[in-house]
């Protein structure tokens, strides 16, 4: 198959898969300052809120100045006071579907079943409260299915005794709007690689789902402030886990993120110096650019359009939770990265993860660059999973070995 001909067939494939959920809604612009109200007056920015109800061109100077805000004060917008109530709970998994395709609503189905029947094995999750809260008290009991990995701490070779080895675990995010079993086999990859993990349920994904959505839609949306404030909780809540596995004698972090995890987990690294370990499956530097030209954000996209809004002005208005403002804080502590991303990708354009990876170098930062050949969605078709798998789980496996 000649490269023309390669490319075509597999843009067509990645639109297919991006095209084929029929529930995505096109929300309206919304400013949403009542979510960010706590950081609007610790900065001092009431003043400039108040003034923000005045026109459209008021609102959007009020939110570049509270996103200049979070940046120039990010300790703070993504610090958080350590849960009291970490606590593992066990329950039947359940699939907590976000499409309404009939053979996922058929596996849902069968899975409902199953665990009715008492035929499916419950599984241990981690329950805690977030220090960040919403309107929505399901989004704000975080969870996160733990898989620990085999004790593996003392080995008795022949006569020798050999040192204890640190403890090692990594906190799992996938991609916007995935169900719960997303990712669950690359945690029980790196359980064999004697690393636990934890697969953290991003906010408004899964069981934190409100029941009014029937998709992830207000992890990411036309309203300007959920959307930062819901990158906020998902960093303020990997940041708990590695609270609580600390409390549990793990003395080694790592992070894997995916697309929409990928910025969450950069931007919790970046203010998080015990995540040493870090995989990028999916990246990009600014959250308007990947939302304003993205297949699957075209929707969102719409929201905006018809607000009069344009993709330099999300930038702004995002730069907040964009991995950019943070590259340097990024920098400042060692730590070994993995970057990949797709040589066909509609969703998150090549040349912005180009610029990731550009940023990596400049930085002089210990970094691995993959790229598959294919998109961002057939990275979960046969056989391109099977190589990103490989790639991340040998690349997670070796650094934490150095």
């Amino acid at each position: 198959m000649g490269f023309d001909l390669y490319r075509k067939w597999m843009e067509a494939w990645e639109t297919r898969l991006t095209t084929r959920d029929e529930n995505r809604v096109v929300r309206p612009l919304e400013w949403g300052f009542d979510w960010l109200a706590d950081f609007v007056d610790a900065a001092g920015l009431r003043g400039v809120m108040e003034r923000a109800g005045g026109s459209a061109g008021a609102a959007e100077a009020a939110m570049v100045a509270v996103n200049e805000a979070i940046v120039a004060r990010s300790e703070e917008f993504y610090g958080y006071k350590k849960p009291t109530d970490f606590r593992l709970e066990e329950r039947p998994p359940q699939l907590f579907p976000t499409n309404v395709r009939p053979e996922t609503l058929k596996r849902d189905a069968e899975l409902k079943q199953l665990a009715e029947d008492g035929r499916l094995p419950p599984a241990q999750f981690l329950r805690f409260t977030s220090p960040v809260r919403t309107p929505y008290p399901e989004n704000d009991l975080a969870n996160a299915r733990w898989y620990p990995a085999p004790d593996t701490e003392r080995r008795v070779q022949a006569s020798e005794f050999r040192p204890t080895r640190p403890r090692r675990a990594m906190v799992v995010m996938p991609q916007w709007n995935a169900d719960a079993f997303s990712h669950n086999a690359l945690c029980r990859l790196f359980n064999r690689f004697g690393i636990s993990a934890l697969r953290l349920s991003k906010p408004f994904h899964d069981i934190r789902r409100p029941a009014e959505i029937e998709r992830s839609d207000y992890a990411v949306s036309a309203n300007i402030g959920r959307t930062i404030a819901s990158v906020r909780q998902a960093v303020v809540d990997v940041r708990c886990c590695l609270d609580w596995l600390e409390a549990q004698g793990y003395e080694e972090f790592g992070i894997l993120g995916t697309s929409l995890g990928s910025c969450y987990a950069f931007i919790a690294s970046a203010h998080d110096r015990r995540l040493r370990v870090n995989a990028f499956n999916h990246a990009s530097m600014a959250f308007g650019d990947v939302v304003w030209t993205g297949q699957s954000t075209r929707h969102i996209r719409e929201g905006f359009e018809q607000a009069g809004l344009t993709q330099d002005q999300l930038y702004r208005l995002w730069m907040g939770i964009s991995p950019v403002a943070y590259m340097r804080k990024f920098a400042e502590h060692a730590k070994k990265v993995l970057v990949i991303h797709a040589q066909y990708d509609l969703t998150f354009l090549p040349v912005y993860s180009e610029q990731v990876v550009r940023a990596f170098a400049e930085h002089e930062m210990d970094f691995v660059s993959k790229v598959l050949p294919c998109g961002h969605y057939t990275t979960g078709e046969f056989p391109y999973k099977f190589l990103d798998g490989w790639w991340l789980g040998s690349f997670v496996h070796g650094a934490f070995g150095e």
